[in-house]
């Protein structure tokens, strides 16, 4: 008899918490990145200019409403793929087709999307702040203040703008990193060369997080724009249109630095979810 382990529906906010932490100074240079309109800064540059204007800690601005976004966009997410994933791999003795894994990872990444987006907002908002002159700044403290100022100031409308490009997004980069880790982990350990420890890990989150980039940047750009607007657009269509005519290009806008962070992020979330799951999981007796 052997015991394997399973992961806790909770498991996958805790280690998306673990990785944020690590990589949210790129993810506010992505967003940097993303959000201008003229000049082309590069990632070292936009780097240097938020660390000479407002100070090293201000790489870390929005890490509160990035946790926030975690535990719900990431927790939500990772809850519905993994929990129905080993229901089915229990109830039919092996491992789940890919094309079923593709489907339930973009419906999860889907519904974690609508989730999250208000703290996904209060995020961008957070993050794009230091770029603003100080009178149009808007100095939210925390995730949970930004929140409270969006629906007191905006309505709760605008707590859910860009939720359409949000869960999208979320469906796709779910379908790049939760399935396709798994299916590269699968091929992985099949081909009997290298057993289920941490190196595997590395190189399944590294194959997933790649994918998961090229899946979701074109969306990631039009969903940065929309959360950061203060009216520019009328709506999707309308961003999709403003975006189009700088060329085919700004759907990539922030591509590398949004490869350095996605990847870096993915193999760290999975590294720690493996982890917890090997040593906190729920012991299955086989």
């Amino acid at each position: 008899m052997s015991d394997k382990r399973m992961s806790r529906w909770y498991f996958g906010g805790l280690a998306s918490c673990g990785a944020a932490c690590c990589t949210h100074p790129l993810d506010l240079i992505k967003v940097h990145l993303q959000t201008q309109q003229k000049g082309k800064m590069g990632m070292v540059s936009m780097a240097m200019q938020v660390v000479k204007n407002d100070g090293a800690l201000a790489l870390y601005n929005g890490l509160s409403a990035s946790l926030c976004r975690q535990m719900s966009y990431s927790l939500t997410r990772f809850a519905i793929y993994e929990t129905v994933r080993d229901m089915l791999s229990s109830s039919n003795q092996g491992p789940m087709p890919f094309y079923q894994k593709v489907l339930l990872g973009a419906f999860g990444g889907f519904t974690g999307g609508f989730i999250g987006t208000p703290a996904d907002m209060v995020n961008v908002r957070m993050q794009n702040d230091v770029k603003l002159p100080p009178e149009l700044r808007r100095n939210y403290k925390h995730a949970v203040d930004g929140l409270f100022r969006v629906f007191r100031e905006e309505g709760v409308r605008k707590l859910f703008s860009g939720a359409t490009m949000a869960s999208s997004r979320g469906a796709l980069v779910t379908v790049g990193q939760l399935a396709c880790y798994d299916q590269a982990k699968q091929l992985v350990l099949s081909s009997g060369f290298m057993g289920d420890n941490i190196l595997t890990h590395f190189l399944s989150s590294f194959i997933a997080g790649g994918c998961a980039t090229f899946l979701c940047q074109p969306l990631d750009v039009m969903k940065t724009r929309l959360m950061n607007s203060k009216g520019e657009y009328s709506g999707v269509i309308h961003c999709l249109r403003v975006t189009a005519k700088e060329g085919p290009m700004a759907f990539y806008k922030g591509l590398v630095p949004a490869g350095i962070r996605l990847i870096p992020h993915t193999v760290l979330t999975f590294i720690f979810l493996e982890q917890l799951k090997n040593n906190f999981g729920i012991v299955i007796i086989s």
